[in-house]
């Protein structure tokens, strides 16, 4: 059984979240956070899966309410809704630790495709999305500090087909695709990407994907 936290400062909005997620087998919500501060202090409370982290809230903000969950070490993984209209949020929100981000004009099976894939850590949002995301908003990537000549340190310790598969993680490449393509192993793909997650340091899919672009592996 999947738990969930809803946080978003609309009634309305979060008793259609609730419906829809109850209405699950697999899933119960064992809470609802008007604010960004309801929402950190239940998840220390309840420890959650999965909350759906709204980013414009009173108070404290969904944003920040992410990172002090993230930073609190827990189990507890964030997915970000919002709408289109708030696109400067979305790389803050990743930035921030949040493991996937959907709008919330999402058709139901993808919000709940996307909460179960958070909740196991697995695919954590489908690579297509995440592609779509990340190219509306690599204008808010920040400016490179090294030299386009220089590589990147943090690439430092892929071997090159390690490399190969991180830059097309960030073209949006499913495990599937890779081993298409690459003339690979579905499993040695997945035991590909474990390393090169391990190696960099990143939480999970998303945030390799985000350092694939931030090192201009994908541009």
């Amino acid at each position: 059984m999947t738990t969930v936290l809803i946080a978003d400062d609309q009634p309305l909005q979060r008793f259609g979240f609730r419906m829809l997620l109850e209405s699950q087998d697999d899933m119960t919500v064992v809470g609802e956070a008007s604010n960004g501060t309801e929402a950190t202090r239940m998840t220390t409370e309840l420890h959650p899966d999965v909350v759906l982290m709204d980013v414009r809230m009173p108070g404290l903000d969904g944003i920040e309410a992410t990172r002090r969950i993230v930073a609190g070490g827990g189990r507890t993984r964030v997915l970000i809704l919002t709408t289109f209209d708030l696109d400067e949020y979305a790389y803050s929100g990743l930035r921030a630790g949040a493991s996937g981000f959907l709008v919330k004009d999402a058709q139901p099976e993808e919000l709940l495709s996307g909460i179960r894939a958070v909740a196991t850590g697995d695919a954590v949002v489908a690579p297509s999305l995440t592609r779509r995301l990340l190219d509306a908003y690599v204008h808010h990537l920040p400016a490179a500090t090294t030299p386009a000549a220089s590589p990147d340190p943090r690439l430092a310790p892929l071997t090159d087909r390690e490399t190969e598969i991180l830059r097309v993680m960030g073209q949006g490449w499913t495990n599937t695709e890779i081993a298409e393509r690459l003339h690979l192993a579905e499993s040695t793909v997945k035991t590909h990407v474990g390393r090169i997650l391990a190696k960099t340091g990143s939480r999970d899919r998303v945030q390799a994907v985000i350092l694939a672009y931030e090192t201009k592996l994908v541009g």
